[in-house]
């Protein structure tokens, strides 16, 4: 009874916590700063990974790129903090960061229990295993006996323990505080088998010294919804960040990119693309943006597919066919209209 107390204590104390972060108004604290505070991972090549002069680069790091702009009128103005997987929650509980966008995946118990919100998602994945080839295992039910690199603190931890479970199989876990520290115990021989979200695979793939000689299995274990991540208790920036994300969505969706978009607010042609643009409507007005917030973010960080092409592709994950493909053509994603 004494530890439930304790326990109990200690989830309110960080309620109570969180709710004063929130109550300060992000937006202002980031106004009144001239930056953003980013949390981001900072290792995984086509999420967040520093280029050879220093920037950070990625679909996670361009979500900031975007709100930075939205906010600031200025992509560039964004501190980029890397997080482990266990520091991430409490850094932006507590203030560090203002949003967190850091391949993480929204489940009910992170959204309940730890005083936070999802936005929406800017890359849905799922779970897999990688093995090197020369191995010869051909599919995760092969597994039964092996050791496995994973991140520790993660849902990749509790999605391996269920399907190892599910299929009667046993499994040794070899745990690492980053995914950088499972790529290198996987290929220094430590393990048998290096799991994490598909995506982060086939980026931690193409750092090892041979990245032909490892493989992808074909299962994927899980569904792993990633987004950036708000404090509990601000609606408005929670409106801001998510709306961000749905622009550069519906910009796609509309055809406004980067290199258009001036000759489409000159000229939009129709009411949906003006609203996009800003000059119809007070999208921004309503948000506490400038009338350009939109503008800002498509002009200097591109449009989704734009970002994807950038990012994700280069790491070998075509978006065509898949469900982060646009609804239009198959996909799943869909962005509220801005309107």
């Amino acid at each position: 009874m004494k530890l439930s107390a304790k326990i109990a204590t200690t989830f309110a104390a960080s309620a109570v916590a969180v709710a004063q972060v929130a109550s300060a108004g992000t937006l202002d604290d980031v106004k009144a700063r001239g930056e953003l505070k980013c949390g981001v991972s900072g290792g995984v090549p086509g999420f967040s990974a520093p280029d050879d002069a220093g920037r950070m680069q990625g679909i996670d790091a361009a979500v900031c790129d975007a709100i930075a702009a939205a906010v600031l009128g200025d992509a560039s103005k964004v501190t980029f903090i890397p997080l482990t997987a266990k520091e991430r929650f409490t850094a932006l509980a507590s203030g560090e960061v203002d949003v967190l966008s850091r391949n993480t995946t929204h489940t009910l118990t992170r959204e309940a229990s730890l005083g936070l919100n999802f936005t929406y998602y800017n890359y849905i994945d799922g779970q897999g295993f990688m093995v090197m080839k020369d191995s010869g295992i051909k599919s995760a039910l092969e597994l039964d006996g092996a050791s496995i690199c994973v991140q520790a603190g993660t849902t990749t931890e509790l999605n391996m323990a269920d399907y190892f479970r599910n299929n009667n199989m046993s499994f040794t876990p070899v745990g690492y505080e980053t995914s950088t520290q499972t790529r290198e115990g996987f290929e220094g021989g430590a393990c048998d088998v290096l799991t994490s979200d598909k995506s982060q695979l086939a980026a931690l793939r193409t750092e090892m010294k041979d990245p032909s000689a490892a493989m992808l299995l074909p299962e994927t274990i899980s569904k792993e919804p990633l987004g950036p991540v708000v404090r509990q208790g601000d609606d408005q920036w929670m409106d801001i960040v998510a709306f961000t994300l749905y622009a550069l969505i519906n910009a796609e969706e509309a055809g406004v990119t980067s290199k258009n978009i001036d000759e489409l607010k000159a000229n939009p042609g129709n009411p949906d693309i003006a609203r996009i643009v800003g000059t119809e409507g007070n999208m921004g007005e309503l948000l506490g943006l400038s009338a350009d917030w939109s503008y800002n973010a498509i002009k200097q960080v591109g449009n989704y597919g734009e970002i994807y092409a950038r990012t994700v592709e280069p790491i070998g994950i075509p978006r065509a066919g898949s469900v982060n493909d646009l609804w239009t053509r198959g996909g799943i994603l869909y962005a509220p209209p801005i309107r």
